[in-house]
């Protein structure tokens, strides 16, 4: 069994490690922390909860216990950018817990917060910063932020970055970073953009795989409710107030869908708050620290913050409304069965979400089970397809349900009633000449004396202008 002391890490973070109880490492931790150590570029793929924080802070660290250099002013030896504030925040908080022996110096540069005092703490420069592109490129743009003492960069949560429109930015500050650096690129898929972004800065580097690409956590028990949309926040309601639910992270698909949920579920009785982009960064992180402390049960997301989120017991994960892009699903549900524990993931479909669900099923291979909630049985589930078909005139045809059967039935008569009254009033009539045929022949006759009306319309007017 792989041991963190097996991976070569220095003695003050093994110490600090085993005081937090981490015993052995994860497996892209076991893979990517020799292969930095040893300053080779990395492209990791893996799933959100899988250790990627420690795999590339740890080796940081690890190098800062063997030959510790100081940083020149405005710069920073390690820059690690991610999509989101939270993520940013939270990835400081590990570099501090980590490297609790070494005392590393730390900056976070986001947007939301006044820009003074991230200036100030990088006018002497640190040992780690911890951007998002937008902000950092902003503060290099205005001189309070210069690059030439990077030795590495980390590129957290590539594919998110990518979706946020962060390429441009994440280009123009690559090339202010040294030729002679680290680069260390981590993402939970591997689309081709990814694949280019890997091509134009990544040196010959290890490639590093540890799960299928968006394959969601075994552990993670998954089922779907049909139900009307009105009915959600109902439904929602009445889920939440299961004792099994401990501590829940619901996810919808807008900023305001988030907002009045809130205020739908305060009306049931059910305390909850919304964390999303339109928040300001104080009222985000309280929000978090509550949730994080347990003072908070019931968190409300949008999809910004589903990469930003990391925190332990999560027992479920309520999709409120499902996700226009599939691998979204798998980072949401990400949020549970964290640090080997199990968790649930709940998601609501109504009728005009169900080819997304279609999506998620393709994504994932899997037929996600059906769950049916007394009182909440108005959308069924879409058919099963019948296993054994029948031959009719050499063709296979489905047979379908009693009630399927009836109304075709039904269809054949309607079509073959106006054949039937023709027969018998002794007028002749095509066989395929039904109701719609023959509406079709009127609207023909109507178009066509329009026509003629029209002509003699013109004729008329024609007549007028001449002084006839």
């Amino acid at each position: 069994m792989t041991t963190f002391k097996d991976l070569g890490l220095a003695e003050p973070i093994l110490k600090t490690l085993s005081a937090e109880g981490y015993e052995k490492p994860t497996p892209i931790q076991a893979d990517a922390i020799p292969l930095t150590i040893q300053n080779r570029d990395i492209l990791g793929i893996a799933q959100t909860g899988t250790g990627k924080t420690a795999a590339f802070v740890l080796p940081q660290l690890h190098k800062m216990a063997i030959q510790r250099g100081k940083p020149a002013a405005k710069s920073a030896q390690v820059l690690i950018m991610t999509p989101t504030r939270e993520l940013a925040a939270q990835i400081a908080d590990s570099i501090k817990t980590y490297g609790r022996a070494l005392k590393p110096s730390v900056a976070v540069v986001v947007g939301g917060v006044k820009p003074g005092p991230q200036i100030k703490t990088m006018a002497r420069g640190v040992d780690f910063l911890v951007a998002t592109p937008g902000r950092l490129l902003d503060h290099m743009q205005s001189g309070a932020i210069n690059l030439s003492d990077v030795k590495t960069v980390v590129l957290d949560e590539a594919d998110q970055m990518l979706d946020l429109g962060f390429l441009p930015p994440i280009r123009r500050i690559m090339r202010n970073v040294p030729d002679q650096r680290q680069v260390l690129l981590f993402s939970a898929t591997m689309p081709k953009l990814i694949r280019g972004l890997a091509d134009d800065f990544l040196d010959n580097p290890a490639e590093i795989s540890v799960a299928p690409q968006s394959k969601p956590i075994e552990r993670i028990t998954q089922s779907v409710i049909f139900v009307e949309k009105p009915r959600k926040a109902q439904l929602l309601a009445r889920l939440l107030k299961d004792p099994a639910v401990e501590r829940a992270i619901v996810f919808t698909r807008t900023k305001h869908g988030a907002n009045r949920l809130c205020q739908q579920l305060e009306r049931a009785g059910i305390n909850a708050q919304a964390i999303h982009g339109n928040k300001s960064q104080s009222q985000r992180q309280k929000t978090l620290d509550a949730f994080r402390k347990g003072s908070l049960n019931i968190l409300i997301a949008t999809d910004i913050a589903a990469r930003g989120i990391d925190i332990d017991n999560v027992s479920h994960v309520f999709n409120y409304e499902l996700p226009e892009v599939a691998e979204v699903y798998v980072h949401r549900i990400g949020r549970t069965a964290r640090a080997g524990k199990n968790g649930t993931a709940v998601a609501f479909c109504d009728n005009n979400e169900r080819s997304l669900l279609r999506d998620i099923e393709k994504l994932t291979r899997m037929k996600m089970p059906v769950a049916e909630i007394e009182g909440f049985l108005d959308l069924a589930p879409p058919a099963e397809a019948p296993t054994e078909p029948r031959k009719n005139n050499g063709h296979k045809r489905a047979t379908g349900s009693e009630e399927t059967r009836k109304l075709r039935r039904n269809r054949r008569r309607r079509r073959n009633k106006p054949v039937a009254a023709a027969a018998e009033n002794g007028k002749p009539i095509a066989p395929n000449e039904g109701p719609a045929r023959r509406r079709w022949k009127a609207r023909g006759k109507t178009a066509a004396k329009g026509s003629a009306d029209g002509a003699g319309l013109q004729r008329m007017l024609g007549n007028i202008g001449a002084g006839v």
